[in-house]
């Protein structure tokens, strides 16, 4: 043991005069000194209490040292931590398996892998509970492969450890490796408790793999589990994750007893699965109800108002974190930086971020995706800069926001070098989205022949979206031989991408290749396929109104309609000619300026302009990319109209001003 002397710091603490080697056993004691004693333990008061029952703690170790212990990890006190090792090995309490394995636990919990590990290799008598602490350390500190090595070198186990184990995979999304141990845990004839299926249904969630998690639920019902609020919570989040979000609704209300977890359950799922609305409907119940919304509620709320673009409500859920105090955690900044970006405020999540007192990581990569979706990518190369200069290491969605941002500024040289910097100097492995923004990259800024290259020899398997982006570029370049191209290998994964057939509609027009429209079109009407529609809205005093062509339900459509003449002929008179290339070839002239004219950002911009006082900034959201034309003319409507106009499109977010967009020729 004297292996510790090099960890231990000058002790605080004495042995009694009377007792120069306490011995380890039990004796009687008053049965009022267990519950005071914990009570000061409970609030941090270790030094009181150790002086107050001085003589109690001597007179029967293992009942008081574990309790001094585990308010070492409450306290997450090292010092403390190494003083009580000192008493416990010159009191003889080492010998003790109860203590030593709560000492073993203070160390692991505290952080101090390193000492736990040198204390279990002496550990006279080590049993299950001592393995099971250790691997609990390891996996805590995310340590799989030491975790791993003490459970394969255990002659026996329990299900705690069996528990640990399959905790750990799923907590680190090694899936299939939770769920196989699962297996050989069930196949050993161990029994698993809530713990372990909840621990199995997150790897489920995490593999999307319904059909696994459905006979796992069929075990749960025989077993009589399905109301354990543990397995419950987690068997709905496993069908909401997957997709089935009816099914998971029904575990939660199947439940006896609402909580605060099957609220924040039930909000996210509708959250992931895009019920933006239901999930704000679900927090307005919860409230409703007298649950107090916990971080976890408003990381989900926020995220919804961002998807949907309420600023209105937005705020006032901003307003709410701040009186419960949930404001300055971490994942809800996030949060914040991120809904207050996608609904048009660029300003208010700068002030976001700038109020977080402790901001980690994720923070600082939600602030840079911040700057990259409103085009300004100067400053998130910056920021980033920053980041690192404080010693925070980013990782694979920091630089996923980096190149991002420099493929929507134009900043090829930039942007491989930062690629070449994750790869190289971070170590990180490349994603398929990471090579998808350096196509997107090199496809934007006219080296099509290399971004293609770059998109065949990458070592991942190519998706849609990949080769979807490129086709993208081919539009803006107007090669119309490589966009047919990349067309054929979408169309090869999925016949039936609109977006793919109308890309190479547009461009094969540009090029004044009718025929080969027409071909396009034809295929289009054989497969069924349906171009999506464009939809815009617009928030004006927490009402949503939404506009899509051809839709004749909005209330003041007429009027939209007259005021948008009326502005169209004023932006002629300045210099505007629609662009009437990629409409349909078999339209007349007029025609074509008609179709134009009603595509729904100018519906939604001009029934802003109706509706709003002068100088009141506007801020329209789209579904789809915001096409040239559209581009051009609400240039002329902010220099007409002396106003800031704010388009979100389904790529980023464009800011007019004086006649002029901050993404200037990378729209």
């Amino acid at each position: 043991m004297g292996k510790y002397s090099s960890h231990l710091r000058p002790l605080s603490y004495s042995i009694p005069q009377h007792s120069q080697t306490p011995r380890c056993f039990s004796t009687t004691n008053t049965s009022e000194a267990p519950t005071a004693f914990t009570a000061l333990c409970s609030k941090g008061r270790l030094k009181e209490a150790f002086e107050a029952f001085r003589s109690h703690i001597w007179s029967d170790p293992p009942l008081f040292f574990p309790l001094l212990l585990k308010s070492c990890i409450q306290t997450q006190s090292l010092s403390l931590t190494q003083q009580l090792h000192s008493l416990i090995l010159t009191s003889g309490c080492s010998a003790d398996k109860s203590v030593t394995n709560h000492l073993l636990n203070a160390y692991a919990k505290i952080g101090e892998l390193r000492i736990a590990v040198k204390l279990f290799d002496v550990m006279p008598r080590r049993n299950i509970m001592s393995c099971n602490i250790l691997i609990g350390g390891f996996v805590q500190n995310g340590d799989l492969e030491s975790a791993r090595k003490v459970f394969d070198e255990m002659p026996e186990r329990n299900v705690a450890t069996w528990n640990v184990m399959v905790m750990g995979l799923t907590q680190f999304e090694f899936n299939e490796e939770g769920l196989s141990l699962f297996s050989r845990m069930r196949g050993l004839g161990f029994t698993p408790d809530g713990f372990t299926l909840g621990s199995v249904f997150r790897g489920c969630a995490g593999l999307k793999d319904l059909n696994s998690g459905r006979k796992v639920h069929g075990y749960v019902v025989k077993s009589g589990l399905e109301l354990n609020s543990v397995v419950g919570n987690s068997l709905a989040h496993m069908y909401m994750k997957s997709g089935s979000l009816g099914e998971g609704e029904k575990v939660i209300e199947a439940m006896p007893i609402t909580s605060v977890v099957a609220y924040n359950t039930l909000i996210a799922g509708r959250a992931q699965n895009r019920f933006s609305e239901g999930a704000l409907d679900q927090y307005n119940k919860m409230k409703t109800a007298g649950f107090r919304p916990d971080k976890i509620t408003f990381v989900s709320v926020i995220s919804s108002c961002s998807e949907l673009a309420t600023l209105g409500q937005g705020q006032q859920i901003h307003a709410e974190a701040v009186k419960t105090g949930y404001s300055r955690v971490a994942s809800v900044i996030s949060s914040l930086v991120s809904m207050y970006s996608r609904c048009g405020c660029l300003d208010d999540s700068v002030n976001a971020f700038s109020e977080s007192e402790e901001a980690d990581v994720v923070v600082w990569s939600s602030m840079i995706a911040a700057y990259g979706f409103h085009g300004k990518g100067k400053e998130a190369i910056e920021l980033f800069n920053r980041m690192d200069q404080e010693g925070l290491e980013a990782n694979d969605v920091t630089f996923l926001s980096l190149l991002y941002a420099c493929s929507h500024c134009g900043f090829k040289d930039k942007g491989i070098e930062i690629f070449d910097m994750m790869v190289e100097k971070h170590k990180l492995e490349p994603r398929l989205e990471h090579y998808t923004c350096v196509v997107d990259l090199l496809g934007r800024s006219g080296c099509l022949e290399e971004a293609e290259s770059f998109l065949r020899t990458m070592t991942v398997k190519a998706d849609t979206i990949i080769w979807k982006t490129l086709l993208s570029a081919c539009k803006i370049h107007k090669n119309a031989d490589m966009a047919k191209r990349m067309a054929e290998e979408v169309l090869r994964l999925d016949p039936h991408d609109s977006a793919s057939y109308v890309l190479l509609s547009n461009t094969q027009a540009s090029a004044k290749r009718w025929k080969d429209v027409s071909e396009v079109r034809k295929a289009m009407r054989d497969r069924k396929v349906k171009k999506e529609p464009g939809i815009s809205w617009f928030e004006v005093k927490n009402q949503v109104h939404q506009f899509c062509m051809g839709d004749e339900s909005h209330p003041q459509l007429m009027e939209v309609d007259s005021y948008l003449k009326e502005l169209s002929w004023e932006m002629k008179l300045r210099g505007y000619v629609p662009d009437t290339f990629s409409v349909l070839h078999d339209m007349d002239a007029e025609e074509k300026e008609n179709n134009l004219a009603h595509h729904s950002e100018k519906l939604a911009i001009a029934f802003a302009l109706m509706n709003t006082p002068e100088g009141f900034p506007i801020r329209v959201m789209k579904n789809l990319r915001v096409c040239g034309d559209c581009h051009v003319a609400i240039k002329h409507i902010s220099e007409i109209k002396n106003r800031v106009i704010v388009v979100r499109d389904a790529s980023r977010f464009h800011h007019f001003k004086n006649g002029k967009c901050s993404c200037g020729d990378y729209w």
